[in-house]
């Protein structure tokens, strides 16, 4: 079996997990768990598969998952994190794909979809979950000297780890074009129009010094949407603000494509951004509002 067909396995099955806590009327998801089940009989069959087809078979079934799970309401949100259980110090893990390795070209390349991913995305979970356990160890010693270096190794593969992970979910190999409903009217009263939101964002990742990110975010204490730059992962942000769109600019990214055209790999990464998933992300984040200052 192949790397990615395991990686699909396991994503089968915290879907069903998913599905087996969640406090929605089981009659409404008994159809979405069945069609699980059935996929995940098929990876584990261990025939020759059409990877193409499996991938085709995965995104449908994903589709059905974010629309059965996407909801408004923070009570609902509220019982469905509950339900899931926490991540013990040490034991973040890398999530699975959404999508097949090629599945974004020809605007990123599936070698470097293989890298960025599977080498250095997994570097970041296995540099967080170092530096948590080493944490943890001087808790427990009570030797706190090496304590700035694993707060700094914490910050740095953390926020490498959760924005990457945003990173996947807000791209598809359907997606482009413009957002739409809440999350456009928001763009347009934060930054005037959608287009002058574009140029901004776009402007923002190019002029990144050395590597770092392009980040939409919700602001809960002022209310409204904001445009940030971070050198390397954690550097020149903010708090108290929630990421909702990101673009990996690092040359990892773009450089086996587009070489040290940044310009371009940015200018063609409009067309595979996943506004759901984008508006998705708002329409949980902005019920989280501060006193505003």
């Amino acid at each position: 079996m192949s790397e990615y067909l395991v990686k699909l396995l396991a994503w089968s099955d915290e879907a069903l997990q998913a599905i087996e806590n969640s406090s929605h009327d089981e009659r409404d998801l008994e159809d979405l768990k069945h069609q699980f089940i059935v996929f995940r009989k098929k990876l584990n069959e261990n025939k020759k598969l059409n990877e193409q087809e499996i991938y085709e078979q995965a995104l449908k079934l994903y589709n059905q998952f974010q629309a059965q799970f996407s909801v408004d309401d923070p009570d609902v949100v509220a019982r469905q994190i509950n339900n899931q259980s926490i991540v013990p110090i040490g034991e973040h893990r890398l999530p699975p794909l959404p999508y097949a390795y090629n599945a974004l070209e020809p605007y990123i390349d599936e070698e470097t979809m293989r890298l960025h991913h599977d080498k250095h995305h997994k570097s970041y979970v296995d540099g967080l979950n170092k530096a948590e356990i080493e944490m943890q160890k001087a808790r427990r010693t009570n030797n706190f000297d090496l304590i700035k270096h694993w707060e700094r190794e914490a910050a740095f593969n953390g926020a490498g780890h959760y924005l990457h992970t945003i990173f996947w979910h807000i791209m598809s190999p359907n997606g482009g074009g413009q957002p739409r409903g809440n999350l456009l009217q928001a763009i347009n009263q934060s930054f005037g129009s959608f287009h002058q939101f574009k140029k901004h964002f776009s402007e923002a990742a190019n002029k990144v010094e050395g590597g770092g990110w392009a980040i939409l975010v919700w602001s809960p204490r002022a209310r409204r949407l904001e445009i940030l730059q971070a050198e390397k992962h954690q550097n020149l942000s903010q708090w108290d603000v929630i990421p909702l769109l990101v673009l990996d600019v690092w040359e990892h990214a773009y450089y086996l494509k587009y070489k040290n055209d940044r310009k371009k790999y940015i200018d063609n990464w409009w067309n595979i951004v996943n506004w759901s998933e984008v508006n998705k992300r708002f329409n949980e984040a902005q019920n989280v509002k501060w006193h505003p200052y």
